[in-house]
């Protein structure tokens, strides 16, 4: 007989990287664990499965540490891909995400990401991508609802019925 395996429970493993990712002492302390365990003898490439990364990046962590101590273990300001639209740009982006779409030509009073994205092409020649569009509205501190459809000429009683009827047939199915 096997024994019982040890799971955690009210978190997912993406909320708990998530935890790690939002402290940055963690995320030194973990990366000084990799350089700790390859300084006691271990290969990087055995590491890579513990650390859920590369062991060209343990490689990277060790040389920087060694270079810089714990401060090279530390994330540097500005990698990643620099912004196309300037401050100003995003400012305005901002003021015209609180207005209607039907101000400037579209026929509808909510904001897409498809529709975001050809008025930015419009006003500024710059071409992003649907995920991106996404990551810019958030860094403008808006968020991504989807609709919900509410059709107002719909009959209530009707669809309660059909519910009722959906789960009649679920239970003689089971």
């Amino acid at each position: 007989m096997a024994r019982p395996t040890l799971t955690v429970k009210g978190y997912t493993a993406e909320q708990i990287k998530a935890l790690i990712r939002k402290d940055e002492r963690y995320t030194i302390g973990i990366r000084l664990y990799a350089v700790c365990q390859v300084a006691q003898g271990q290969p990087s490439r055995n590491l890579e499965k513990l650390f859920h990364t590369s062991f060209k990046q343990i490689t990277n962590w060790v040389h920087r540490f060694e270079k810089e101590g714990l401060e090279g273990l530390r994330d540097k300001e500005g990698r990643g891909r620099k912004t196309r639209l300037s401050e100003q740009q995003y400012e305005e982006v901002k003021k015209v995400l609180n207005e209607s779409p039907e101000v400037y030509g579209y026929n509808t009073s909510t904001w897409t990401g498809p529709m975001l994205i050809e008025w930015i092409k419009n006003k500024y020649g710059i071409e992003y991508k649907r995920a991106q569009i996404y990551n810019i509205l958030k860094l403008l501190d808006f968020s991504y609802q989807k609709a919900k459809g509410i059709f107002p000429e719909a009959d209530k009683d009707k669809q309660e019925d059909f519910k009722e009827s959906l789960k009649k047939t679920a239970r003689r199915k089971a």
